[in-house]
């Protein structure tokens, strides 16, 4: 979908946050429209994950403003918080608890309708593993349950960040199949290494490096001169050679 279609669902403002004399970001400056799907590219440390916590509110910015449909994340952030689902790499779970338990929990602390857990069960196809503790499943549905989480309360933005992280390519096709299927109708934030998805999924891409945004624009825009996108991440992400 264009980024001209539809109102802005995430936005960063000038958005900027120090640890001493130390940037993690500086004047970062985007906007996602709705029903966009937008990979978030960067070396490891280049600032994408300090960029999406502060985005979700799980850290304030040391300047600058976030927003999620419309409610800024510092000052209003339970408001932005109903509209929006956060799938942190490597987020918590309970291990001892089955999915279904976990899925019952999390909907009467979200005064969910115990409904809606049978449809992100099948929504993330979660079926033959819902009776199973969760310390015995594979990354892969681990993955799948942290997904029907973010999903319970129906938020119509996501940010997901390395949500194939550690998964076979088996996995990464059933969670790229997943994101690709939301994505028609929500707004998406990811985050990945994996350049092979930005293709596969992405309407535009966001490059971050050594906490600056050095690139945003369409996925088509890089790769019309024939060169992989490789090359590219290499170019917008390297050190000046002296």
């Amino acid at each position: 979908m264009s980024e001209q279609q539809g109102p802005a669902m995430i936005e960063a403002e000038g958005l900027s946050k120090y640890y001493g004399r130390f940037a993690a970001i500086e004047n970062v400056s985007f906007k996602v429209r709705q029903g966009e799907v937008v990979a978030f590219l960067g070396p490891n440390g280049a600032g994408k994950s300090t960029t999406m916590k502060l985005l979700t509110g799980y850290l304030a910015p040391s300047k600058g403003t976030a927003r999620v449909a419309g409610h800024d994340m510092f000052t209003d952030r339970l408001a932005g918080a109903t509209r929006l689902g956060y799938l942190p790499e490597n987020g918590p779970l309970y291990p001892g608890m089955t999915p279904r338990g976990l899925l019952r929990f999390f909907a009467s602390a979200r005064g969910v309708p115990p409904a809606r857990i049978d449809e992100v069960i099948h929504q993330c196809s979660l079926g033959a593993v819902v009776g199973k503790p969760i310390e015995k499943l594979s990354r892969g549905y681990r993955q799948r349950v942290g997904m029907a989480q973010v999903l319970l309360h129906e938020p119509d933005v996501l940010i997901l960040d390395e949500p194939t992280a550690g998964l076979d390519p088996n996995q990464i096709h059933e969670v790229r199949d997943t994101i690709r299927r939301l994505g028609q109708t929500k707004t998406i934030l990811l985050s990945t290494h994996i350049l092979q998805e930005v293709e596969a999924m992405a309407d535009r891409m966001l490059f971050i490096d050594e906490g600056r945004l050095v690139f945003d624009g369409p996925v088509n825009k890089l790769l019309d001169d024939g060169r992989p996108l490789e090359e590219h991440f290499r170019e917008l992400t390297s050190p000046a050679t002296l």
